[in-house]
């Protein structure tokens, strides 16, 4: 008998939207509610998003469905058959239903699995925190296998973004070479080798499924029917060299004449810019007011993330005085930075002045996600150390009973690669 998992609440919603709310299983810290964003893992499903609170990815989703009848082919082996009873069962005029969960065979798969999509879009890489970077080839291979592991998830609708395992494969072809070299070297952890061998597998399957027919996918099945080991010498760090570079402090570059007449650390607000742009850590953004004569000028330096693009991107700093309205800074991408400069407002002899500043992406930014900042910062807190404690776990053995597929605690294998090659911390 499969054991119960907690239990769940089956609501329709006035606008006829079947609700799950699961029981949260604690595994970490709390975060202020609602989560924010970059604290939750999210999965376009068949008729269905499913959400995990990332602080307790081991337990059972919740579920907004819109179709019903499409979320059918796989609410039995997320929650188990009860609750898929209850959905399959609710009309408008019911009321809560409580039913238990009893976690089916896709449940941990199915929490990995937005797990993966979760790392892919906001893991915390940080310079200044130690929190290595995550090869995004390497990532989004696995997060590909996955994808085809979990295709129970899916259906043909066109409703479902996660359902992408061809485009992740495509789109980070360049790591299938690294990743075949990997396999057959053998190196790394104990155990990492059988786990690399499973996500080639599925690789291969996936490929084949949608019809890749590409120079990767061919010398990754030509690979795979050789399945011999060579190359022994290599090491994982020369196999997934990281993109660049970390600079080890924002702010540390010479005045540039005049006086400086105040300088601060800024607010890093994930939510106010996409990922992969700036290095996480909350001092990452950093800036220095200047007298120039009579003339008063702002400095903005943010620390770049290591993968981030050299070309043109609008990225700019929102300043603000005394709450007064903001001012704009376009950013200019340096060598391992953003940086720009404007002339300020600062009433002479009218004593301190507050100087807040922020940086966002113009059309991307949806404002603020706390004014107060106490409660965003604790979230952010949370998620570094949950890198952090993932990043240690990944130092070890590596699974290889074929149970990693299941198991949102288990590293990814970029996850592996961080942590070995992590000397530049």
């Amino acid at each position: 008998m499969t054991p119960t998992a907690g239990y769940a609440d089956v609501v329709r919603d006035a606008d006829g939207a079947v609700r799950i709310t699961a029981a949260p299983v604690p595994s970490g810290p709390e975060l202020p509610s609602p989560a924010p964003d970059f604290a939750q893992t999210v999965l376009d499903v068949a008729g269905a998003v499913l959400a995990w609170p990332l602080m307790e990815a081991g337990g059972p989703p919740s579920a907004r469905i819109h179709d019903p009848g499409r979320a059918q082919q796989w609410l039995w082996a997320v929650y188990g058959e009860r609750v898929a009873a209850a959905v399959h069962d609710l009309t408008a005029a019911d009321g809560p239903s409580r039913v238990p969960v009893a976690a089916g065979a896709l449940a941990g798969a199915a929490a990995r699995l937005g797990l993966g999509h979760w790392a892919l879009r906001w893991w915390p890489a940080s310079g200044i925190d130690a929190i290595a970077a995550l090869a995004p080839d390497l990532l989004g291979l696995e997060v590909a296998a996955l994808t085809h592991h979990c295709h129970q998830l899916f259906d043909d609708g066109a409703d479902q973004p996660d359902d992408c395992a061809a485009e992740l494969i495509e789109e980070h072809e360049a790591g299938l070479d690294p990743l075949i070299r990997w396999w057959r070297t053998g190196i790394g952890p104990t155990g990492a080798a059988d786990r690399v061998a499973d996500v080639l597998r599925l690789l291969d399957d996936a490929a084949d499924s949608a019809g890749l027919d590409g120079p990767g996918p061919r010398h990754l099945r030509a690979q795979l029917e050789r399945n011999h080991q060579v190359d022994a010498h290599l090491d994982l760090g020369a196999l997934f060299a990281r993109p660049g570079g970390y600079a080890l402090a924002a702010g540390r570059r010479p005045d540039p004449g005049g006086r400086t007449i105040a300088r601060g650390t800024g607010a890093n607000d994930w939510h106010r810019y996409p990922p992969g742009l700036l290095d996480s850590a909350e001092t990452a953004v950093s800036w220095a007011a200047h007298a120039l004569g009579a003339r008063r000028e702002i400095e903005v330096e943010a620390l770049a993330h290591p993968a981030a693009p050299t070309a043109a991107v609008p990225l700019a700093a929102e300043v603000r005085v005394d709450g007064r309205r903001p001012l704009r800074v376009p950013l200019v991408r340096g060598a391992d930075s953003w940086g720009g400069r404007a002339e300020l407002e600062l009433a002479d002899g009218a004593g301190p002045v507050r100087i807040e500043v922020g940086v966002l992406l113009p059309g991307f930014d949806p404002g603020p996600d706390d004014p107060a900042g106490t409660a965003a910062r604790a979230a952010r807190d949370a998620v570094r150390e949950l890198a952090r404690r993932r990043l240690s776990a990944a130092a070890g053995p590596v699974p290889s009973d074929g149970s990693a597929h299941h198991t949102p605690g288990t590293p990814f294998l970029a996850e592996t690669v961080a942590a070995a090659t992590d000397e530049d911390y």
